[in-house]
């Protein structure tokens, strides 16, 4: 079997305790993976700040971003490695995780690379009464060892995300990626030892949440910062515990995100996009539409053809080219959305399309699928609007003005994400500009420049990460302030 070790201090680390890596395509265990343990996280900690107080912290700027450029380069050599872990891990298709995940999780470690070589500071002179001036400059240092704590949905993008930029400011991260995809995570520790990161500048360790390793690096003192990507709830968990010591936290949480389609919009464009907005990766992205509101001029055609383009999605083996949509990523997370479907028929839905649970006939009934579904005819304070699923389904409503769908769109505790459809130019400003969202789409989806802010607010999240936003998250600012007397004169 398959042996994923925790890294710590530039070693891998066994563990006496032990659990499955389970692949949801059929339920069979690709690996076993060792917890670590209080005294594992402690160490990988201590070594973290090591790291920070030693060369690592005083590395400079230009040498940090040639090892992050060497991550990069390793990754893609190692690309089928990551592109089998990932697919291992999740289930989704291997053509998602081969332009999606894997490419991305190398780009991160070049964009934020660039970003540091480019990273602008702040410089201001001030003209004093006296004749004197005073010079105000900007340093960036470290924060120190930050936490990072990433999901699953895509488990190498989104550790990466998180990583390149911490590692780039000269921090050490600990890492704890979700214990359902812990594959991926461990490639990127062997990536890190093979190009020569130094001893506790990263750092991995395995295991769950309360009572495991994301509780003891939460919990322990020596972490200054901690960023995060997951559910709201565990997020308000997280902000407790760092609250005690009032650490920088960087959320990105989760959403109930809407897309507006007015009747004036490109059809077949929207019909694209939206499939890929509601069933990528099986709808298990933070950004996925949930809400759709469609103009009621064209409401009925666009179920319609809606229901159309879901019947041609095929459930099938990763890799196989013609997969289009994967399994969920666990038993746990199938019963949460089934659950899901059956309140939908409570609440007195209608099942427009899907609504069930596959059938093939082979290893892949052990797995944890469930059908594309869309739903309609609910009012817009039922659960099944106000929640998140995360999974496959949305629900289809009409509107009938542009005022009427912003403040119904607007009317949720999430603000991630939206995404407007319309050949308005005007529109289009005006309704993108009205959402309460940190990302706001217009005729596209999932469409990113990460040199961007990306973030939301309320349950959606705390701060924005791409870019510069990122940096500054990662570093602590001094300003130095210089007095500059007048020149005497004889």
């Amino acid at each position: 079997m398959k042996q994923l070790r925790n890294y710590v201090d530039g070693r891998f680390v066994e563990s006496d305790r032990r659990f499955d890596d389970v692949n949801p395509v059929d339920g069979s265990v690709v690996a076993e993976v060792h917890e670590a343990d209080r005294a594992t996280v402690d160490a990988a900690i201590a070594a973290g700040r090591r790291a920070v107080d030693g060369a690592w912290g005083a590395m400079r700027n230009t040498e940090r971003a040639a090892l992050l450029y060497r991550v990069a380069a390793e990754i893609e050599r190692r690309f089928d490695d990551f592109l089998a872990a990932e697919v291992a891990d999740t289930g989704k298709p291997i053509s998602l995780a081969r332009n999606v995940d894997v490419p991305r999780g190398a780009a991160n470690f070049r964009v934020f690379a660039d970003v540091l070589k480019t990273l602008p500071l702040e410089a201001f002179q001030t003209e004093l009464d006296d004749g004197a001036q005073a010079l105000n400059y900007t340093v960036r240092k470290p924060l120190g060892v930050v936490g990072v704590i990433s999901p699953w949905n895509l488990p190498l993008l989104l550790l990466t995300w998180k990583v390149a930029p911490a590692l780039a400011c000269g921090n050490a991260v600990v890492c704890k990626p979700s214990e359902e995809t812990p594959g991926t995570a461990t490639l990127l520790a062997e990536v890190m030892d093979t190009v020569g990161v130094p001893a506790g500048a990263f750092n991995l360790v395995h295991g769950f949440g309360p009572g495991s390793a994301g509780e003891f690096i939460t919990t322990n003192h020596g972490i200054d910062a901690i960023t995060f990507t997951g559910e709201s709830r565990t997020g308000s968990t997280i902000m407790r515990a760092a609250a005690e010591h009032v650490k920088p936290v960087s959320f990105e949480l989760g959403g109930k995100n809407a897309a507006i389609i007015f009747a004036d919009c490109d059809f077949e464009r929207t019909l694209d996009g939206m499939m890929r907005a509601l069933y990528l990766n099986s709808g298990q992205v933070c950004l996925c539409t949930e809400r759709v509101f469609v103009e009621r001029p064209l409401y009925e055609r666009f179920v319609g053809a809606l229901s159309a383009r879901i019947a041609t999605l095929r459930l099938g083996w990763p890799s196989d080219s013609a997969t289009t949509m994967g399994p969920l990523i666990s038993a746990e997370h199938r019963d949460k959305v089934l659950g899901y479907y059956a309140l939908a028929r409570d609440e007195g839905a209608t099942i427009v399309a899907g609504g069930g649970v596959p059938e093939f006939g082979d290893a892949r009934d052990n797995g944890f699928w469930v059908e594309p579904t869309v739903i309609a005819g609910l009012p817009d304070d039922a659960r099944c609007i106000t929640e998140e699923i995360f999974g496959p389904i949305c629900h289809v409503a009409p509107f009938d003005t542009e005022s009427e769908v912003i403040r119904r769109a607007n009317s949720t505790p999430y603000g991630l994400a939206a995404s407007i459809w319309t050949t308005s130019l005007n529109r289009a400003h005006r309704v993108s500009q009205a959402m309460k969202v940190g990302l706001a789409w217009v005729n596209t989806w999932f469409l990113r420049d990460l040199r961007t802010p990306f973030g939301g607010s309320g349950l959606s999240g705390i701060g924005r990460e791409g870019g510069v936003h990122s940096m500054n998250f990662y570093s602590e600012l001094t300003n130095v302030c210089i007095r500059i007397e007048q020149e005497e004169r004889a």
